[in-house]
């Protein structure tokens, strides 16, 4: 720099003109770095979306064969950048795995620089996973433990099969049961009794009892001869049974009447005849066949008047059998 030769307050303001051309000198210094900084990054991007652009345009000529339309070429482009940039997010995604596992590693390193566990591997085994790589320390059974709660598919499978073989055996039960013969013996009542006697299954129906009532009944009572099942009823133990049960319904449930059991088909005296109708004995009475239309005339003179409904929800606590 060239001396100046002047007076003093000319040389101060020279010597701090000098600085400020400094400053601005270097402060453009870094603009100019600061320009040549972005244009540099600007070009990398161009740089990546041209090798995108160029990997696609690449797979799009080697792919295609003969002529395409526009539509059929702007579509097949498409297709190639989204599988395009598929692959590029999956590199991506599997770098990032890559990368966490790396961190797990490190800290696992860590860990195990400040384990103060001396007798470690004594009495338990370590067991890795491949997915996550976590440690895991598998403890022993105890073989004394009562296990027999948990479910179990060989306990189960045994169960079944004896409920199936117990059921098999209660069903064969009744199948016998119910084709068991009993003698039942019954009465016509048409104002005064007229007994016979019939041969049943045990798994007949009432209504199937009642036929047979009539195939007898029919040659000894001419009002009988136009009637049908429909217009009969059947008493038992003061109650009027429905047709549709059978004899088993009330031999399996031990069904009670008024005055006497409805399992039992055996013949007693009318006790209500004999001593006082209110005492209950291990007694049954001979059913009752009448006719409907018998019964509607008569309902309101005993015995018709203490004939009521079966109701099996009714339950007759003073008629007991000791």
């Amino acid at each position: 720099m060239a001396q100046y030769k002047g007076a003093a307050s000319e040389a101060t303001r020279a010597v701090q003109m000098q600085k400020r051309r400094e400053k601005a000198k270097e402060h453009l210094e870094e603009m100019k770095a600061k320009i040549v900084n972005e244009n540099q990054i600007k070009s990398n991007i161009h740089n990546k979306f041209s090798t995108h652009y160029d990997a696609v345009e690449a797979k799009l000529k080697s792919s295609t064969v003969g002529l395409l339309t526009l539509d059929q070429m702007k579509e097949k482009r498409e297709k190639l950048e989204q599988e395009r940039v598929r692959q590029i997010a999956l590199k991506a995604e599997a770098k990032l795995k890559n990368e966490r596992k790396i961190k797990k590693k490190e800290k696992r390193k860590q860990k195990g620089a400040l384990s103060f566990n001396f007798d470690e591997g004594a009495e338990e085994e370590e067991e890795v996973l491949d997915d996550e790589s976590v440690v895991i320390k598998k403890k022993k059974k105890n073989p004394d433990v009562d296990t027999s709660f948990l479910p179990d598919r060989e306990r189960e499978a045994e169960d079944n099969e004896l409920r199936e073989k117990f059921r098999q055996e209660w069903v064969t039960k009744q199948e016998n049961l119910k084709n068991e013969e009993i003698e039942i013996t019954y009465s016509y009542w048409d104002g005064s009794g007229h007994r016979r006697k019939v041969k049943m299954r045990k798994g007949n129906s009432l209504q199937q009892f009642l036929m047979k009532c009539l195939e007898q009944l029919r040659t000894d009572f001419s009002e009988l001869r136009a009637a049908g099942v429909e217009h009969l009823i059947y008493i038992k133990e003061d109650l009027i049974m429905p047709h549709h049960y059978t004899f088993y319904d009330f031999i399996v449930t031990k069904a009670r009447g008024k005055s006497g059991p409805l399992f039992s088909f055996d013949v007693h005296d009318d006790i209500r005849l004999m001593g006082d109708a209110t005492v209950e004995k291990d007694e049954s009475h001979a059913g009752k066949v009448v006719l409907r239309q018998w019964y509607e005339k008569n309902k309101h003179i005993f015995p018709a008047s203490r004939w009521e409904p079966f109701d099996p929800e009714k339950k007759w606590d003073k008629y007991t059998v000791k």
